[in-house]
C-alpha cells in the first residue's frame, strides 16, 4: 500500500466517527507507521472528543489488522495554534480573529478576518498611526495566499 492509499483507508475509517460539528483537517503518516489525524470543530474541539475518537479508531484498525502485529501509533488532535488554516470551514470558524496572511510573493498582511467566500477572504487592518490611522479593508483571493495563521494574543 502506498502512503496515499493508507491515508485514504484511514480517512474512510475516521469519517463515521466524526459527530456533531467535528471535521477532518488532515492526516499524516510517517514511515514508522505513526498516524497523526488533525480534527477541528466549529464550536471548538475538546481533548475528551479527541481521546474518544482515538480509542474507537485504534480499536477498529487493530481489529482489521491494518498493520501486522499492531505495529502503529495513532495521535488524534486539533491542529496547533501555529498550524496554518487549510480548509474553508476553518477560515469561517475564525472570522473575527486576527490573522497573518503570507502571500504567494512572500509579503505578509495582518488584520482582522472579516469575511470568507468560496474565492476570497476579507481582512481589516489599520494603516498609519495616531490621528492619521485609517481602517482599510482588503479582499485577498485564495489563489494569492500561501498560508494563513491565526494570531494569538496572550
Amino acid at each position: 500500500m502506498t502512503q496515499d492509499t493508507h491515508i485514504q483507508a484511514v480517512e474512510k475509517l475516521v469519517g463515521p466517527l466524526l459527530q456533531d460539528d467535528i471535521f477532518l483537517v488532515s492526516i499524516k503518516i510517517k514511515p514508522i507507521n505513526n498516524i497523526k489525524i488533525y480534527l477541528d470543530a466549529d464550536g471548538g474541539l475538546g481533548i475528551e472528543k479527541c481521546i474518544k475518537i482515538n480509542r474507537a479508531l485504534y480499536k477498529i484498525m487493530e481489529e482489521m489488522g491494518m498493520y501486522p502485529d499492531g505495529d502503529f501509533s495513532l495521535e488524534v488532535s486539533s491542529p496547533g495554534v501555529d498550524e496554518p488554516l487549510k480548509l474553508l470551514r476553518q477560515y469561517k470558524k475564525n472570522v473575527g480573529r486576527n490573522v497573518e496572511v503570507m502571500m504567494q510573493d512572500d509579503t505578509k498582511k495582518e488584520g482582522k478576518l472579516l469575511g470568507v467566500t468560496e474565492e476570497a477572504i476579507t481582512i481589516e487592518y489599520i494603516e498609519g498611526k495616531g490621528k492619521k490611522a485609517v481602517i482599510q479593508k482588503l479582499d485577498i483571493n485564495f489563489d494569492d495566499i500561501k498560508h494563513t495563521r491565526v494570531l494569538t494574543k496572550f
